[in-house]
């Protein structure tokens, strides 16, 4: 590792969404010598399941959120346990995840940075990715609760919407041939790639990933789900598909190189220093 150690807090909605999202890019800093918060703010309840397995959803998903962790190399697991608003939280008897006020749980979540002595914290861009409540959601707490625990880096993880745009082009041409998951209408979901900031190269740390894959087995059966497609990709394609990650800094200007480090800020303000 050059240079000082950081914390870095990644902050999700489910378990699974730091795999999915973020893993390469944990397992990266973890192995650098870094600090690795994980913080989720619901169980997964109301995430995809067979029937057999609703009963006791929140419970297998929290410990599959572990396993992932521990592949990940993370320090710490935090669960929040606000109720998950799949995607009809409206229709729930108590107010979900995404009903809050976002300063009631900023708060929370601000103790945790401020305990942690968070250098970055990790959130979702501004449309939630791929608009779901709960990441919609994750976005506004996480801004509010950097600004309240002064935390000096934010990153919005997301992906490259054009990036995304040709993969779902091909996967429609797939599914006249093979079952492949539900196809979003990505034309403004996630972040255009000249709004990005970062795009990190995880494919050193590709089996850590795969492994946080794999943890959320209860994500991966009963019909065409995207985390098992994922994992069914041949080693090289997945490599190829998995082995970047990317995020949007505000305050950062977009264009041009994108940065592959995660803590780049930090350390051009210790690097100015007198």
């Amino acid at each position: 590792m050059s240079g000082p150690p950081f914390t870095v807090v990644s902050f999700h909605a489910h378990p699974d969404d730091e795999a999915l999202l973020t893993a390469g890019t944990l397992a990266r800093a973890a192995a650098d010598g870094h600090r690795v918060v994980l913080v989720v703010a619901t169980a997964g309840e109301a995430g995809l399941a067979s029937q057999a397995d609703l009963a006791d959803l929140a419970e297998r998903r929290t410990r599959e959120l572990a396993a992932s962790a521990c592949a990940l190399g993370v320090t710490r697991v935090e669960v929040l346990g606000y109720a998950d608003s799949g995607w009809g939280g409206a229709g729930a008897a108590a107010p979900t995840f995404s009903d809050l006020p976002p300063d009631e749980v900023a708060a929370r979540l601000a103790d945790i940075l401020r305990a942690e002595h968070a250098d970055v914290l990790t959130t979702y861009d501004a449309a939630g990715g791929y608009g779901h409540p709960d990441h919609v959601q994750v976005h506004r707490v996480g801004r509010l609760a950097a600004e309240l625990a002064g935390t000096p880096v934010v990153l919005e993880a997301t992906l490259d919407r054009g990036l995304i745009d040709r993969v779902v082009r091909v996967l429609r041409q797939l599914g006249r041939a093979v079952p492949v998951p539900e196809l979003p209408d990505t034309s403004r979901a996630f972040t255009a790639r000249a709004d990005l900031t970062h795009e990190v190269d995880v494919r050193v740390h590709i089996d850590a990933k795969l492994a946080a894959l794999r943890a959320h087995v209860s994500q991966t059966g009963g019909g065409p789900r995207t985390l098992a497609l994922l994992l069914r990709l041949p080693r090289p394609l997945a490599r190829r598909v998995l082995g970047r990650e990317w995020f949007r800094e505000p305050g950062r200007s977009p264009g041009g190189v994108l940065e592959d480090d995660i803590f780049a800020s930090l350390r051009s303000q210790v690097v100015s220093r007198p």
